[in-house]
């Protein structure tokens, strides 16, 4: 709650979800629908401030209700070409998420952070197993 509030105060950005990553010293926010400009500011300046207030690095997404369009959110900077969403006969949900060459290294990140982060989230809120890159 207080990495919530510092960051609304900073940013006037509406956060709708917070997680803290110990194991990648990160946080990660997640922000309603059209607040993401707001909070990165000019440059990356609020999320600069907040990485050196709180002593980690500060991740943020933009929400959406719809799965393919949050998961595109997710592995933003990367250019994503598609998204399909498919039931496996086990009843399992999977994500193949089909990414521009170029980008691939940018949607995995670095030690897969960008993809544990978008699998943490389309689990969390779309009860989707596993996001497959390719």
């Amino acid at each position: 709650m207080r990495y919530i509030a510092l960051f609304e105060n900073i940013t006037g950005a509406t956060v709708r979800d917070c997680v803290i990553d110990e194991k990648g010293n990160r946080l990660i926010f997640v922000v309603k629908p059209g607040d993401i400009g707001l909070a990165i500011g000019k440059r990356g300046s609020r999320i600069q401030l907040l990485q050196r207030m709180v002593g980690k690095d500060v991740e943020v997404v933009e929400y959406a209700d719809v799965p393919v369009s949050f998961i595109k959110n997710s592995l933003s900077p990367a250019k994503v070409r598609e998204v399909r969403i498919t039931e496996k006969p086990d009843g399992r949900r999977i994500a193949i998420a089909s990414i521009e060459p170029r980008d691939k290294g940018v949607a995995i990140g670095k030690n897969g952070r960008n993809a544990e982060r978008t699998r943490l989230f389309a689990k969390r809120y779309f009860q989707i197993d596993d996001v497959i890159i390719t």
